[in-house]
């Protein structure tokens, strides 16, 4: 398995998909009135998707995954190319850090980060931050869910693409319990190998704390999960031959 999509629930795909592909240089690959995908394959860097699609659900009141974006040198030129696009200055408690917050035009939070060694230039996205009540209990299960690997980082946990190139996941104690129901606003995606099978990895995620959730959606080609700490991912069947 490999971690293939960053899935953002939306109001208006469109508006939001645009905002988001000219932030990130993206490619767009579906472009329908409910779904917008564009493709992030920056050289050097594991291909990643980030799919928008519309979803009724309001969003959180506390976003458990979201994006960090490489700033660096560069901080400022792209806070200003984000509020260019229709981005604006978010306040969510963070005081005096080194990094921007933002929302983006749904009001999505996201942050263009300062420099750190662990980020590595060449993708637009430099971390995924996810909230994890238990640190241990997660980095098993995304290190066999993501196919990605552990790497040092500022945060307890994290893991990237084996090639070393793109951003990190990183697992981050949780300030809060995430509420019974409550979706995340954004989630991952991963898509097996061929000759991988869907059902042995399923039960491989399930013994390693994850929990099957079944949404009512009829039959699916692919398998709906929660982690440990209750944070949605999709298991994704192989590419057909």
């Amino acid at each position: 398995m490999e971690l293939e999509n960053l899935v953002l629930d939306a109001r208006d795909p469109q508006r939001l998909g645009a905002f988001w592909e000219a932030l990130l240089g993206g490619r767009r690959l579906t472009d329908e009135p409910d779904i917008v995908e564009t493709r992030l394959s920056p050289e050097g860097a594991p291909v990643l998707d980030l799919c928008m699609n519309t979803v009724p659900e309001p969003a959180p009141a506390h976003p458990r995954l979201h994006l960090d974006l490489l700033g660096g040198d560069r901080q400022d030129e792209v806070v200003a190319r984000a509020l260019a696009l229709g981005a604006r200055h978010l306040d969510i408690g963070q005081g005096d850090v080194p990094w921007v917050v933002l929302a983006d035009v749904e009001g999505n939070p996201f942050c263009v980060m300062e420099h750190r060694p662990e980020y590595r230039a060449g993708s637009p996205v430099a971390a995924l931050p996810l909230d994890c009540a238990d640190v241990e209990r997660a980095l098993a299960f995304w290190t066999a869910v993501s196919g990605w690997v552990p790497e040092d980082s500022a945060m307890p946990a994290a893991l990237r693409h084996p090639s070393g190139h793109g951003p990190l996941l990183e697992l981050c104690p949780e300030p809060r319990a995430k509420p019974p129901g409550e979706k995340n606003r954004l989630h991952l995606d991963a898509r097996l190998a061929p000759g991988e099978d869907l059902d042995e990895a399923v039960e491989m995620a399930l013994d390693l704390g994850g929990r099957e959730v079944d949404h009512g959606w009829g039959d699916l080609p692919w398998r709906v999960l929660t982690d440990p700490s209750g944070n949605e991912v999709c298991l994704l069947p192989p590419h057909r031959t």
